[in-house]
């Protein structure tokens, strides 16, 4: 059995990750510099750790485990400005995307550390064009059967999450029509995307634990579906949604997950639909992001995405009010993404000041 933390921290406790990308400050390309990022903030005291990520020119900041979505909002601002300063001393800049508007990926070096050399080796072509970046919120969970429920609960309705996070319509210099970049692209990793169906918690943990003893995989951390269970940290990892840019809209996802899980345990979400409906409603969210048409998730209509996160903000906002988040929650406009900041200009460079700016505003 895998060993696990459920239960040890409490229930819909957060945990929150950003990755976020290091440019030249003047030019705004990418920069291999996450050791000098690491180096600028070693002394710094902060509400979280910041951390390597597989490409040198990127990094992870972490929150620390927060009992409220206020903690995360007031954590996440002095992690980002943390890492500025760093930067700064630097003739860097931090930015945060789903994607950069016009760096290649495959240009950008690997950080030199094993697990990411021997990703690159297995992956080939497809890790080297991982060059995208999101918000991964983690949520404490009571108990591993609890976990699943919740994972299969939220599952029709991450879509949703995605269509109003959608926030990277630029990849390597072009603008490809899509809102989100990022969503196809991380699908292209093994074990990515769309997660698998499985019953319970005990039939996911089996297929793990089998496909490690015979050699597919090291561990459960390299499954890379839009949610998965975390049991080393006792939570439910949600990893759909793209890197915000407003540091105030990380929080508000954080709000959002937080308040979908606690309503899915308590009260229930609807769904129904299968896994076919989900794999569809992921392409439309990351084409179209908040104006997508959608599945319902119980299976019987085709609302907008707006429509179907107005009716998402209402069942959760109970919810959201009883864990403190309501009022980060109220921050999200189901009509937007950030993909439509960055349509507003044309040139990719422009782009990439204007990310810049907004990412420390």
């Amino acid at each position: 059995m895998i060993e696990d933390a459920f239960g040890e921290s409490a229930p819909f406790s957060l945990g929150v990750e950003e990755e976020l990308m290091i440019l030249d400050a003047a030019t705004y390309e990418q920069v291999a510099a996450v050791d000098r990022i690491l180096r600028g903030v070693e002394k710094t005291s902060v509400p979280g750790r910041l951390k390597t990520e597989l490409f040198a020119s990127v990094f992870e900041i972490n929150t620390n485990i927060c009992a409220t979505v206020g903690e995360v909002d007031e954590a996440l601002p002095v992690l980002r400005r943390a890492a500025a300063r760093a930067a700064e001393g630097e003739g860097l800049a931090i930015a945060a995307s789903g994607t950069h508007p016009f760096a290649r990926p495959e240009a950008q070096p690997i950080v030199k550390e094993e697990r990411y050399v021997t990703f690159v080796g297995y992956g080939g072509i497809s890790v080297r064009r991982q060059g995208v970046q999101g918000l991964h919120v983690h949520v404490g969970m009571p108990s591993a059967d609890e976990c699943w429920r919740c994972l299969d609960a939220i599952l029709p309705w991450l879509p949703v999450v995605l269509a109003l996070s959608a926030n990277s319509p630029w990849f390597a210099g072009e603008l490809t029509g899509m809102a989100s970049n990022r969503a196809p692209i991380l699908a292209e990793l093994p074990r990515g995307g769309t997660p698998a169906a499985f019953a319970s918690y005990a039939e996911w943990e089996a297929w793990v634990e089998r496909l490690v003893a015979i050699g597919v995989m090291e561990d459960y951390t390299r499954i890379w579906w839009d949610v998965r269970p975390h049991p080393q940290l006792g939570t439910l990892e949600v990893r759909v949604p793209d890197q915000p840019t407003d540091v105030g809209l990380s929080s508000a996802f954080a709000a959002l997950v937080q308040a979908m899980c606690a309503t899915a345990l308590a009260d229930g979400l609807p769904g129904g639909s299968p896994r076919a409906d989900y794999v569809q409603n992921r392409w439309a969210a990351a084409r179209f992001g908040a104006r997508a048409n959608l599945v319902h998730p119980d299976g019987l209509s085709f609302p907008t995405a707006t429509e179907l996160a107005v009716e998402l903000l209402d069942r959760v906002r109970p919810a959201a009010e009883r864990l403190g988040g309501a009022d980060v929650l109220a921050r999200l406009d189901p009509s937007r993404c950030e993909a439509d900041r960055q349509l507003e200009q044309t040139d990719p460079r422009d782009v990439a000041a204007a990310l810049v700016r907004r990412s420390l505003a």
